[in-house]
């Protein structure tokens, strides 16, 4: 008898025994390996979660250094608002892949605000959100929450609508910051997403307008001055306030329009590190509306 056909017959004895001791039920239900639901988080967060400036520093890189880190957190004058106080203000932002965050550290390092990932698309919500968004409230921050875009997925009004159902909202408090639209490089293709600029322009205005609807305020819009460019054609300038990014010790040329800038991110190591562009006080009125 050839190898093969002993190997059939040993399976075909085999089996069916092996099925009789395991007993009916073994019959109907198919072999699946068990789920690991800790492997099964970490993978989504892993496909659904990009934090703040990551397709920033994969395009463009991060060249900051001890001595531009010192740089970016002095004044800049050339950018400055016009007739403010020349000051900054030392602050963060956060996502998932910093766990939960020792904010009684960070204070004591002299950070005063953050901002904290809130959601991606329509899919994906920050597991973290909670010890982060009210943890550094908790501490004194002056907090707020993000949303990362992906416009190719759903429209500008349904990615605002769920940001907002899920911690992006706002209240006049003097301690909540307005939520922020994350707008940087496709991270699955596309680099503006497939979109024109007039087409990615109306989707900024859809979220702009709908999160201005649902809040009262219009949101910070993050961004870098080489991928806004390449891919928005639109003039946001009157109402969103910018947060530019830009690893380097001067905040150099700004997106289209923007005569100044808001908040600064700066660096991304040994994480995300930003300076808002003003007083402590200018900080609390960015706040309170």
């Amino acid at each position: 008898m050839s190898t093969s056909r002993r190997g059939r017959l040993f399976a075909a004895l085999v089996v069916p025994a092996t099925l009789l001791l395991l007993g009916s039920t073994a019959q109907a239900t198919p072999f699946s390996p068990e789920v690991d639901p800790v492997a099964a988080i970490n993978a989504d967060i892993a496909e659904h979660n990009h934090d703040l400036g990551s397709q920033i520093r994969r395009v463009e890189g991060d060249k900051s250094t001890p001595e531009t880190k010192q740089a970016a957190q002095q004044p800049q004058p050339a950018q400055a608002v016009p007739n403010q106080v020349l000051a900054t203000v030392a602050g963060m932002d956060v996502a998932s892949y910093q766990g939960n965050v020792d904010w009684a550290s960070w204070w004591n390092q002299g950070k005063r605000f953050v901002w904290t990932k809130a959601t991606e698309s329509t899919n994906y919500t920050n597991p973290y959100f909670a010890q982060q968004y009210n943890g550094s409230y908790n501490q004194g921050f002056i907090r707020g929450a993000y949303h990362f875009a992906t416009p190719n997925t759903s429209s500008g009004a349904a990615q605002a609508t769920y940001f907002v159902a899920h911690g992006g909202g706002w209240s006049k408090d003097g301690r909540t910051l307005p939520g922020a639209l994350d707008m940087e490089y496709n991270p699955y293709g596309a680099t503006c997403y497939g979109l024109s600029k007039a087409a990615m322009t109306a989707w900024i205005l859809d979220f702009h307008d709908t999160y201005h609807a649902k809040t009262g305020r219009y949101p910070v819009i993050y961004t870098s001055t080489n991928w806004w460019g390449q891919c928005v054609s639109g003039d946001f300038s009157s109402t969103a306030p910018l947060w530019v990014a830009r690893y380097s010790s001067s905040v150099g040329t700004l997106p289209y329009n923007w005569g100044f800038y808001t908040v600064w991110q700066y660096t991304s190591s040994p994480l995300d590190q930003d300076t808002f562009n003003g007083a402590y006080d200018r900080l609390q009125a960015l706040a309170n509306g």
